[in-house]
């Protein structure tokens, strides 16, 4: 590999298992985390696991950031860094929309433009997208993220199509819900807002994730596969079982009809669920 890997958001979560699993097969990595802090945190479990990884401070909506990072030359990026915003959307607070869309959209976006004409003008490199089913299909509650995520995939399918003739691939993964927390983390930022609780539809205190959670292991192990060319399809989501019903619903759009004023089931069971509750096997 000419030049190393680049991974954003990688002071928790996803990112920093892919990006020390890799750093352990003996790859060249470079995890980005958003804060000072988190610096010192990852290098530290990096030298627990005995491997060197290369730690840089790289928030994706920093401009100083983001200029710094195509002086490392990078051959492999992984856009991972994300933030999930819950909430209806006729009450999401107008401060935290804009921080949704700047973390997740136009920060990555705006990295991988510098990286991405490098790429061009040496003939290789790839670009991955950690997207989402949410990229795909939305549920109640969560207009704000998939909304963001809708965005990812439509940048990743314009760059595929406008960067094939200059040598560079692009991909996306699209994890479903995995307990990692970060979903069930997306339930409680309701309590950040700056608004007038008697305002809202909903009691956000009542509500949680609407969904049985996976074991995150398939997600680390297929963006590995990814990230180092083993893998040649464009879009993975995870876990597969999850393929067949998330084309479903896809499909399902184009004979739709207006609702019937009932609730949803999906918004039912936001009320019913325990946050956390795992599903019943990890998928692959």
């Amino acid at each position: 590999m000419a030049g190393p890997i680049l991974i954003t958001g990688a002071g928790s979560g996803f990112g920093k298992e892919v990006a020390l699993r890799l750093a352990a097969a003996g790859h060249e990595v470079i995890a980005g985390v958003e804060i000072i802090a988190q610096v010192s945190t990852v290098r530290a479990e990096a030298r627990e696991r005995g491997v060197a990884l290369r730690v840089e401070k790289l928030d994706v909506t920093d401009p100083g950031d983001r200029e710094r990072a195509p002086s490392w030359h990078v051959e492999v990026l992984l856009n991972n860094a994300g933030v999930s915003e819950g909430g209806a959307t006729a009450d999401i607070p107008e401060e935290r929309l804009r921080r949704q869309f700047e973390v997740n959209v136009f920060g990555p976006v705006l990295l991988t433009q510098g990286i991405a004409r490098q790429m061009a003008a040496r003939r290789s490199g790839r670009i991955v997208f950690m997207s989402s089913v949410a990229g795909l299909t939305v549920d109640p509650f969560t207009g704000a993220y998939a909304g963001s995520k809708h965005a990812v995939e439509a940048f990743a399918d314009a760059l595929d199509q406008e960067l094939a003739e200059f040598g560079v691939t692009v991909a996306t993964i699209n994890p479903g819900p995995f307990l990692t927390g970060f979903n069930d983390t997306m339930f409680e930022t309701w309590k950040e807002w700056r608004d007038n609780p008697a305002d809202r539809l909903y009691d956000y205190g009542q509500l949680a994730f609407p969904h049985e959670q996976f074991d995150p292991e398939p997600v680390y192990r297929r963006t590995v596969e990814v990230l180092l060319g083993e893998d040649h399809r464009y879009r993975h989501l995870l876990p597969t079982e999850m393929e067949p019903q998330a084309r479903e619903q896809v499909d399902a759009l184009w004979d739709r009809r207006l609702n019937d004023g009932r609730r949803p089931d999906l918004v039912q069971k936001a009320y019913d669920i325990s946050p956390g509750t795992p599903a019943e096997s990890a998928g692959s």
